[in-house]
């Protein structure tokens, strides 16, 4: 389960990671009932991508623009979502944005910590750098800060990372956590890290553990439709948008930022669909079922980028689908990693094309679904 931006700031802040200070607003008649020193953010709650490019942040200089900005944002809809409310943050100012996150890891039956030295928007444009260290106990300090020299030059900035990392590794353990993406990672003026966006996926399979968050699962699952409730079935973690454009993709990190290109070019991506926790032919295959399953679907985008998975096996299995499948929905793929050439090859031999760039297979969905 996806969970919204202010719940999971509360679960950082829980676990010494800084955060702005922000409170929740559920009609915009709440705002003057606190003191709030301007300018400030407003942030629609909501699961969907592209939640900035679609307007869902705004930014106040006074009491009028923020109760206007609240209403525009209470009835405003995000890929089939409204939002129930509002984070309201200061607007602050910092010197760069980095990404950092962690994510459940197939090839290491464990996590991988994810960085880039550019976050914000520019985090789609190149894949963060990968350290897989399966079991959290593996988790060496000195392994990730070698990853981080080629790209951080400045030795503060690195031990910051470093230990916002760990904390990382600890709350995933606790909250059984399947992805945590910090993005953007804001450096301040003063050197110091802060988080100012959360977005973190949850193992429902462990709510158990979790008195505070199991009630918000169990009424999450009840408004399921039946197609989602069969994903989430084959351990595929997926969660209903209401776009025309079904994504299959793998690791929630990427499946994210993939949403997020979608939004920006004017599309509305019909679910968070991620295979990574079953990134086998019957997975696949019921991604596929789903979505076909789908009217609002217009077209599907197949979107996996892994350093561990060889994606020339993945083209086979794509491949096998595609034969069998009798769906006529449009499908696009864009496969980046290990064995991509071997991949393009297999691809090619099936009458499929492997795009080279996230970029350039969004253009031609788009073009797709605009004249379906």
């Amino acid at each position: 389960m996806l969970i919204t931006e202010h719940q999971g700031k509360l679960l950082l802040g829980k676990h010494g990671i800084a955060v702005p200070h922000g409170s929740l607003v559920r009609k915009a008649s709440q705002l003057r009932r606190g003191r709030i020193r301007f300018p400030i953010a407003m942030k629609a709650q909501v699961a969907s991508g592209g939640r900035g490019k679609a307007g869902g942040v705004l930014r106040a200089a006074n009491m009028e623009e923020a109760e206007a900005a609240a209403q525009r944002l209470f009835e405003s809809d995000f890929s089939g979502e409204r939002p129930r409310a509002l984070l309201v943050e200061p607007w602050l100012d910092h010197a760069r944005e980095l990404y950092l996150g962690i994510t459940v890891d197939g090839t290491t039956d464990g996590y991988a910590m994810l960085y880039a030295p550019a976050g914000g928007v520019e985090v789609e444009r190149q894949a963060p750098r990968k350290y897989p260290f399966g079991a959290p106990r593996n988790f060496k300090a000195h392994d990730f800060r070698r990853l981080l020299a080629d790209t951080e030059q400045d030795s503060a900035l690195r031990e910051r990372v470093v230990a916002l990392a760990r904390r990382l590794v600890f709350l995933a353990t606790a909250i059984d956590a399947i992805t945590i993406e910090i993005n953007p990672l804001a450096v301040m003026p003063d050197g110091k890290l802060l988080a100012l966006d959360a977005k973190i996926v949850l193992d429902e399979a462990a709510a158990f553990r979790h008195a505070d968050i199991s009630d918000e699962l169990e009424r999450a699952r009840k408004r399921e439709r039946p197609t989602v409730a069969k994903a989430l079935a084959g351990n595929l973690m997926m969660v209903w948008l209401g776009g025309e454009v079904g994504l299959i993709s793998g690791g929630a990190g990427m499946t994210m930022a993939a949403m997020d290109l979608i939004a920006d070019a004017g599309l509305r991506p019909a679910c968070f669909l991620d295979c990574s926790s079953n990134p086998t032919p019957a997975g696949y295959q019921l991604a596929f079922k789903v979505l076909d399953a789908e009217p609002e679907v217009k077209a599907i985008l197949v979107s996996i980028f892994g350093g561990g998975t060889h994606m020339d096996r993945v083209a086979r299995v794509m491949s096998d689908i595609m034969k069998k499948r009798r769906s006529r929905k449009p499908v696009f793929f864009r496969m980046n990693g290990t064995g991509r050439d071997k991949a393009d090859e297999v691809m090619r031999e099936a009458g499929l094309y492997n795009h080279p760039t996230l970029e350039s297979v969004i253009d031609d969905v788009a073009a797709e679904v605009r004249t379906a």
